[in-house]
């Protein structure tokens, strides 16, 4: 493998940053271990015989492996030499992603054991990385292609299918390692209190010290705003509040996205600064009154896209930072104003630049992969994993002001009976967890389909009708509080009633415009290229049905917003505003005028 410099150099946890620490990105040693016996073959202790560009998968051409057969179990190793300036401190050895089921080891020890594809966790080298200068670490991921799994969009056969995407295995978001005093700071929760011209802080520690306080600094551009300091020897995870004058206060919205510096701080019995991190907040607030969700007090149409986060060279991984801003400003130019980043967590340097561009987001999980079969009415079988990886999302995430809703499922369809199952279970488990992490956001119990829990904050459906009269007479009955629901093909339910709550259409369009392969297709030939519906016949045509078929949305009073299908083509899926390298397609202009007439429940109460 030739030399690289260290790919996605930027720091990965852009809401939480100290100023020490070590980008692990670059290459590894590598293995495939296709009969998962590496542990019993003795790859723990010896060299591995490949190598591999991290943090790109090995089904990726970026990562210099671009293997896209089934990946049982694939094993990782590094020597690291450690700062000598660190000594005396703990070291975290963090990972942004792997998938799926991951155990690491330190100098042959074990340090962690994870399951889930999408979310972080951390070893804590403890006593190994003070042993030595060098540390070996071995990584070895397993990812059955069997069984209720959270895999988002990855195909579970051999080739890509339908929407169904190449597998990503293993490490796919940085490595890193940072040094950490002995009692430090942990994720912090900032909570915008927009009513209160406030922020609420929780500041969990690793532990609490006799004489420690906790102090945290809120600043705009023109300096200090306020400061908050409380005791840390006695609550696990101490609570600040910071106000914010009048004359200092900014609302945080598309149009103003502005972010105060957040600085918190952990001080010793004489005051000394023992642990600081760098944050920042946004001062907004998410309501709902009627069938109109708020921001900050005030209707706002949600013109969302639906985002899959794929990429041709890295597919999870975008190649570089760049590519994530990119993703942003093409929507925006567009017309959209926010995403749902579907059937995938992503990395959390997207929701950074969500942050400071002012795009809307649904904080989503990739939940595909728990259809295993069984009974009509049993064939949805997520596990309590799904539960614990939800949460970890949750729990990343909570401080982004971009992210404005959660939804921990999408399109479990299920009959609805009157046997409680497996799926009615962990979807409430998932329900509530999330509102008892997260008060200040509305949460939509599963998108589309199966809505299992009558309380659900947000009620939706899919459809991919593309006669834009058609689908006004699908969705007319918003107004009578009977909205199109999603249901079996031959009329059974798959969601309990609709009782009122604010509605959209949160997968729609999914147009079929590929213009190369509609010059060499014929018919509705998708095996190499396909969209919902009937594949327009040109380009014009297109326009036509986007601008009638957002137009049936835009101009429903009880309608808060929608979600289009979708941002990008991605591999064979040909419905996107953009090409799958992100080249051009359509034009932009048009697409974004027919999102800018205003939306009907934006507009004055009529008389």
């Amino acid at each position: 493998m030739p030399t690289h410099s260290v790919p996605r150099p930027e720091y990965p946890r852009p809401q939480f940053v100290r100023r020490d620490w070590l980008n692990l990105n670059g290459v590894w040693q590598f293995e495939t271990d296709r009969g998962d016996s590496g542990l019993e073959r003795g790859l723990l202790g010896r060299e591995l015989r490949d190598e591999i560009l991290v943090p790109f998968p090995p089904e990726s051409e970026l990562s210099g492996i671009g293997d896209t057969d089934f990946l049982e179990a694939v094993w990782y190793r590094r020597a690291l030499t450690l700062p000598p300036e660190w000594a005396g401190r703990r070291v975290l050895l963090h990972f942004g992603a792997v998938d799926y089921d991951t155990t690491v080891w330190a100098d042959g020890e074990e340090v962690a054991r994870h399951r889930g594809g999408f979310t972080p966790f951390t070893a804590d080298l403890g006593d190994i990385a003070g042993r030595g200068e060098e540390v070996v670490i071995t990584v070895r991921a397993r990812d059955h292609k069997s069984g209720p799994q959270a895999r988002g969009k990855q195909a579970v056969r051999y080739a890509n299918h339908d929407c169904n995407y190449t597998r990503v295995t293993g490490i796919w978001q940085t490595v890193w390692l940072e040094p950490v005093p002995e009692t430090h700071l942990r994720r912090p929760r900032i909570t915008p209190d927009l009513a209160g011209s406030a922020f609420h802080l929780e500041l969990p520690l690793s532990g609490n010290r006799p004489g420690h306080r906790v102090r945290a600094v809120l600043a705009d551009g023109s300096g200090e705003v306020s400061r908050a300091e409380a005791r840390a020897d006695l609550d696990l995870a101490p609570r600040l509040y910071l106000p914010v004058p009048d004359g200092r206060r900014r609302e945080w919205c598309p149009q103003d996205p502005y972010l105060y510096d957040l600085r918190l701080e952990l001080l010793d019995a004489d005051g000394r600064v023992v642990d600081s991190v760098e944050s920042y907040a946004g001062l907004r607030a998410v309501g709902v009154s009627g069938k109109a969700v708020l921001l900050n007090g005030r209707p706002v149409f949600q013109r969302l896209v639906l985002d899959q986060g794929w990429y041709p060279d890295g597919l999870m991984t975008a190649p570089t930072d760049e590519a994530l801003i990119r993703d942003i400003e093409l929507a925006l130019e567009a017309g959209f104003n926010g995403a749902r980043l579907h059937q995938k967590v992503f990395e959390e340097r997207f929701l950074y630049h969500a942050d400071r561009l002012g795009y809307l987001v649904w904080g989503e999980f990739g939940d595909w992969g728990c259809e295993v079969g069984g009974s009509s009415g049993d064939n949805q079988q997520p596990d309590a994993s799904y539960v614990g990886q939800w949460l970890e999302a949750v729990e990343r995430d909570y401080s982004h002001p971009s992210i404005i809703g959660w939804c921990p499922l999408n399109e479990t369809y299920q009959k609805l009976h009157d046997r409680l199952t497996q799926l009615d279970a962990v979807t409430r488990a998932m329900f509530l967890a999330t509102k008892a992490m997260d008060t200040t956001r509305p949460v939509i119990d599963a998108s589309g389909y199966a809505h299992r829990v009558a309380e659900t904050d947000i009620y939706d459906s899919h459809h991919y009708e593309q006669d834009p009269e058609a689908f006004r007479a699908l969705m007319s009955g918003l107004a009578k509080d009977a909205p199109f629901v999603n249901a079996h093909e031959n009329g059974a339910p798959w969601s309990v009633p609709y009782r009122g709550q604010p509605y959209f259409v949160s997968e729609f369009g999914g147009i079929w415009w590929d213009p190369e392969a509609a010059a060499a297709q014929s018919g509705d030939d998708r095996t190499e290229s396909w969209g919902y519906g009937e594949r327009v016949r040109d380009e014009e045509e297109f326009h036509a049905r986007f601008a009638g078929l957002t137009g049936v949305l835009l101009g429903d009073r009880d309608m808060f917003g929608y979600c289009y299908t979708q941002l990008t083509d991605v591999f064979q899926e040909r419905n996107g505003i953009y090409r799958f390298d992100r080249g051009s397609k359509l034009d932009i202009h048009r697409i974004r005028a027919a999102q800018q007439r205003p939306a009907a429940i934006e507009q004055p109460p009529e008389d």
